[in-house]
């Protein structure tokens, strides 16, 4: 099915040229829908609606943009099984995760920034200042495939909030659940031009949009190399850039912690949404008395869900993945558990894979395999888990278990990552997400992600 136009200044308009993507099922491999392949000049025409839009949507009151806020809020909560059944169609999650997660979480997230938009200090008093917080302008959004609604949603609602305009350009692999978003902004009666949708390819559409002298603020997740490039891009033309990039995430098992449970979470948390999160506990650190009985734990942990996980996303994607499982056998790790062979005819999916006798150095320790791959590393000491938990280039998440809280707490102080759940401790909407090191720049989520779309203007009297 054609989905025709782009969502510009309030309406769908046609697309400046005739190229067209293929949306395809990774369950099945058939295309499912194409969407336009926007150019340059598809871009410009969505940056000079946002543009002109900007002045009176930054003079809105809060109050008002808040309102707006919630209505999106129940537009995305009236429409979650719809958009669920998309996701699952595009992105192969099972349905039950779509449900869960990939439809849900955004509708908390949005009724967040509803309520921030309500109660946020865009001022303060400061001695003899008064310090204004005050939208940093219009800002082109480059979302992720991995988890497509909340991406865009962690983006544009604060945005939108601190009383910025948006051009969003989504993954190629994901557009449809963009494009239902959409349909919801102008649902909720977000006024013409606030909230732009261009869909197109990475290196046509999503550079022109970097590179467009109209654009106040980039902000893009992806891989650490493309943030590279779109920071290399946005700094050249002194440009305000937010990045959520790779991670390679330890989750580290002290002495004393429930062996067991903290096997069977951190296996779950690699395998959820097929291993495709940027997050993932993707490394295991278990001490040298304990370590065979983790990877023995581990490998039932992850059999369970041979036909519980959906399919990567895409073919390339696979491939990709098989490369590193091939990689890790190659460089000496004991395959556990799954491995490189597909376990269906058809559909881009793999078996959730397990190795052990990975060490620090090994490519599986080191990059970013975003499958549903773990490795578990053995080690001597506290200071060596440290080391090696710290020893990567990333620096998203993690996770610390402990018999006692406060030892958890206490060496997850000292791990260089932007989150790390403490026994077992929940995902939450409201704190910042974000990374250290080549993990990015900036924080989503919560009013830390709001700081990310204001500028401070300090008046003295």
């Amino acid at each position: 099915m054609l989905r025709d136009g782009m969502y510009i200044d309030g309406a769908w308009r046609p697309a400046a040229g005739p190229g067209l993507i293929d949306v395809v099922n990774p369950v099945d491999e058939q295309v499912i829908a194409q969407v336009p392949a926007g150019d340059a000049q598809d871009v410009d025409t969505a940056v000079r609606a946002a543009r002109a839009a900007l002045p009176g949507w930054a003079a809105t009151p809060p109050a008002e943009r808040a309102a707006r806020l919630a209505a999106l809020r129940d537009v995305l909560a009236a429409r979650q099984d719809e958009i669920a059944r998309t996701i699952t169609a595009e992105l192969g999650s099972p349905l039950a995760f779509s449900q869960a997660v990939h439809s849900a979480l955004p509708v908390a997230v949005t009724g967040s920034y509803a309520e921030l938009a309500a109660t946020y200090a865009f001022e303060e008093k400061v001695g003899n200042s008064v310090v204004h917080l005050e939208p940093v302008g219009v800002v082109g959004a480059i979302t992720p495939w991995n988890y497509p609604l909340h991406q865009i949603v962690a983006k544009v609602a604060p945005a939108l909030a601190a009383g910025c305009t948006v051009v969003v350009k989504p993954a190629e692999d994901t557009p449809l659940t963009a494009r239902l978003f959409a349909e919801a902004v102008h649902e909720a009666g977000v006024p013409a031009g606030v909230f732009n949708l261009v869909t197109g390819r990475g290196p046509v559409a999503g550079q022109a949009l970097v590179e467009h002298p109209g654009v106040d603020l980039v902000t893009f997740t992806g891989s650490t190399a493309v943030g590279r490039a779109v920071a290399a891009i946005a700094g050249a033309a002194v440009k305000k850039v937010a990045l959520e990039l790779g991670g390679k995430s330890a989750n580290v098992i002290l002495p004393g912690a429930d062996l067991a449970r903290a096997v069977n979470v951190g296996v779950a948390n690699v395998m959820a949404n097929s291993g495709q999160t940027c997050s993932a506990w993707t490394r295991m650190l278990v001490h040298r008395d304990q370590y065979d009985e983790a990877v023995a734990l581990a490998a039932t942990a992850a059999a369970k869900y041979g036909d519980r996980i959906g399919p990567l996303v895409s073919a390339r994607q696979r491939d990709r993945v098989r490369g590193y499982i091939r990689q890790g056998v190659a460089e000496g790790a004991r395959l556990v558990t799954g491995g490189p062979e597909a376990p269906r005819p058809t559909g881009f999916y793999l078996s959730p894979t397990v190795f052990a006798e990975v060490t620090p150095d090994m490519t599986l320790a080191q990059e970013e395999i975003f499958g549903p791959v773990l490795s578990v590393l053995r080690y001597e000491d506290e200071a060596d888990a440290l080391r090696i938990a710290n020893g990567t280039v990333y620096g998203l998440a993690g996770a610390v278990w402990a018999g006692e809280e406060a030892r958890a707490v206490a060496f997850a102080r000292r791990m260089e990552t932007g989150q790390v759940d403490i026994n077992g401790g929940r995902f939450n909407p409201r704190a910042p997400f974000g990374g250290y090191k080549r993990s990015g720049v900036g924080r989503e989520l919560g009013a830390h992600g709001l700081a990310e779309y204001l500028q401070t203007k300090s008046l003295q009297f």
